[in-house]
């Protein structure tokens, strides 16, 4: 009793954390059910405010405003940084490494990956707790995608970075558009295929529609979003909030993945009624696209010591898991 007094007697602490999600998507309420596992565990000393993407700043930004106390916190992507440091892209989606969130998720936990990513968030002043992946991205495309061979000369929608770097090295031709235009450009031929979001994500926008040949499972981009704090903000907290957000995070990250392997899972059966089809690039395929985006990589790795750093830890990590030759 005498422990539960003194806990109610401590003052609430308040936090704002801006996501990189629209209200009312599944995303955004998955992080909104984060931040009410932190107030219920913390029996109400710790209160998040889940804002929505842009509500203080856009995107981009987020990083400064949370270093500057505009902001307690941030999900954002760690990718949307990446001309502070080229070690954010490595971090935030290293193209085409992986093939799942899980093994991401574990050379973040136990191949050195946090300890990488804390040391980079730390250099702006924000703590990073931890990661979380909403599932592999899914290219929608008009062609069907079997072999690398196949990307030759394919009009591409692709953000510019890493991903429109990659399919230029295929013989692609990246054409950098708004999200906004992806449809339109779809319709109108200006593209004939889109780097965009999951297939799930996809499916919402109707790009099967006009697209009807989207990979699956993908193969070249897993975004991780992350969970960080103003780092004196975080240093002030006690242990057991520490934890308690800690822990809240990993459930997020794991919620996160499982919901939307669910909602990419339901579009995926459903597919051959609906008329589009589903291909998947082979095992060799993958590996020969991974061979390609290494090289790109290494280009990231030569911008910066951390990146360098980064880009030596994931490889090994490959190497480990058979997914890279030594």
């Amino acid at each position: 009793m005498a422990d539960q007094q003194t806990m109610a007697s401590q003052p609430v602490i308040q936090w704002k954390m801006q996501s990189l999600w629209q209200s009312g998507t599944l995303p955004q309420e998955l992080f909104e059910r984060f931040t009410r596992q932190v107030k219920d565990a913390s029996g109400g000393r710790l209160s998040i405010d889940a804002l929505a993407v842009n509500s203080v700043v856009a995107s981009p930004e987020s990083l400064d405003a949370v270093s500057a106390g505009v902001l307690d916190g941030q999900h954002s992507g760690s990718a949307y940084f990446t001309g502070k440091d080229a070690a954010f892209a490595l971090i935030g989606d290293p193209q085409g490494a992986f093939d799942n969130p899980y093994q991401m998720q574990t050379w973040l936990e136990y191949g050195g990956g946090k300890e990488l990513a804390r040391e980079l968030y730390a250099n702006y002043g924000v703590h990073y707790v931890g990661g979380v992946w909403y599932g592999v991205e899914s290219l929608v495309s008009k062609k069907a995608l079997r072999t690398l061979e196949d990307f030759k000369g394919v009009k591409i929608r692709a953000p510019q970075g890493m991903s429109g770097e990659i399919f230029a090295k295929l013989g692609a031709a990246p054409v950098q558009l708004p999200g906004s235009e992806v449809y339109t450009a779809l319709e109108r031929g200006v593209v004939d295929a889109s780097d965009w979001g999951t297939l799930s994500m996809n499916d919402e926008l109707g790009y099967h529609k006009l697209a009807k040949y989207p990979n699956y499972p993908g193969f070249h981009s897993m975004p991780m979003g992350d969970v960080a704090i103003n780092k004196p903000k975080w240093e002030a907290l006690p242990a057991d909030l520490k934890a308690i957000v800690e822990a809240a995070a990993h459930d997020f990250a794991t919620a996160m993945i499982q919901r939307n392997y669910l909602a990419d899972t339901a579009i995926a059966v459903d597919a051959a009624r609906r008329g589009f089809e589903p291909i998947d690039l082979g095992p060799a395929e993958r590996q020969r696209f991974r061979e390609v985006a290494r090289e790109v990589w290494k280009e990231y790795a030569a911008r910066s010591p951390m990146a360098q750093k980064v880009y030596d830890s994931q490889i090994a990590f490959l190497q480990r898991l058979g997914l890279l030759k030594q």
